[in-house]
């Protein structure tokens, strides 16, 4: 996650506190679980402004939510990455990181 992400995620994350959900959308397990601990642990590289920030924000992939949108917004958005992506690992990646 870059450095504008993360500033973006943690003034969210001051104004509105735990009421705040991450939706990704990364196309790689290991991008997608670099920004889930990011988001919930903090910035496992020390490098930007979630170094150290344990925000602990309920994080999701796009996919994971698939059900809870509109189906045709769904599938305009993501219905072609979902078929060459691999949605499981992609999705596992992110929830070992909810409690």
């Amino acid at each position: 996650m870059d450095l504008e992400n993360q500033a973006r995620i943690k003034g969210f994350a001051d104004k509105y506190g735990k009421d705040l959900v991450i939706v990704l959308g990364a196309g790689e397990a290991q991008a997608a679980e670099l920004a889930a601990e990011t988001v919930t642990k903090g910035d496992p590289t020390y490098a930007g402004p979630l170094a150290g920030v344990q925000l602990e924000l309920p994080v999701y992939h796009a996919f994971e939510l698939k059900e809870s949108v509109e189906p045709g917004v769904y599938e305009d958005q993501a219905g072609m990455m979902e078929m060459v992506l691999d949605v499981d690992a992609l999705n596992e990646a992110v929830k070992k990181f909810r409690a």
